[in-house]
């Protein structure tokens, strides 16, 4: 079974596409993970993100692979570098060019095929794009002010920052003319504000056996 995770930032992608994964034994397949190792690239070659081609121009010859955690650029492990701010700052900004976000729907549907066991996919454009046939489909949402302070405590910064920066964050995943942020159509949307991650991964197993069911 293939299912799709989807939401904005601090919304619980992560950390539910990784339980869930383990409790079925799945593959967690982390597509933000690939879109951040691309601009931890173009801050490498002090590349302007907002410049499409310029960015482009590094997709031939670079390679990404993810999976379970573990992220590799070019054959390189950076797992531990793309979290950075710099880096979260650059991929939301590059993941707007066209030529990007179908560069990597390409590779992200050839890991997500080739991944043992199934799969479970986050991301922004998972159910809407890159997988619009999965087998399930969860749209993970949260209030604003809860996934700020997810956010502040994640990096240890205060919930003012965090605040501006999920609501930039949010309007341009939103805005964005290629693959908006959006819920599918028949994505089961859960409000995660108030549910302990546990709730959260038993309403995703409950609406997997519904759609078995089904």
């Amino acid at each position: 079974m293939i299912i799709a995770v989807d939401g904005p930032a601090g919304s619980g992608k992560s950390t539910i596409a990784a339980a869930v994964a383990t409790r079925l034994n799945a593959s967690h397949i982390d597509t933000g993970a690939m879109y951040r190792a691309l601009a931890l690239k173009v801050i490498r070659r002090a590349l302007a993100p907002e410049d499409p081609n310029a960015v482009a121009g590094v997709l031939p010859g670079t390679e990404i692979v993810v999976g379970n955690g573990r992220v590799t650029l070019d054959g390189e492990p950076v797992e531990g570098l793309i979290r950075a701010p710099d880096v979260t700052a650059v991929s939301s900004v590059v993941a707007q060019h066209q030529a990007v976000r179908i560069w990597m729907v390409d590779r992200q549907r050839m890991v997500i095929h080739r991944a043992p066991g199934g799969a479970v996919v986050e991301g922004r454009d998972i159910g809407t794009v890159v997988l619009p046939d999965a087998d399930l489909k969860i749209y993970l949402t949260a209030s604003e002010e809860q996934r700020a302070r997810r956010r502040a405590a994640e990096r240890g910064a205060s919930e003012e920052e965090a605040l501006l920066e999920v609501s930039s964050r949010d309007a341009r995943d939103a805005s964005r003319e290629h693959s908006p942020l959006r819920a599918a159509g028949d994505a089961v949307v859960i409000d995660t504000t108030d549910l302990s991650i546990d709730e959260v991964v038993d309403s995703v197993l409950l609406a997997m056996r519904e759609r078995l069911k089904a």
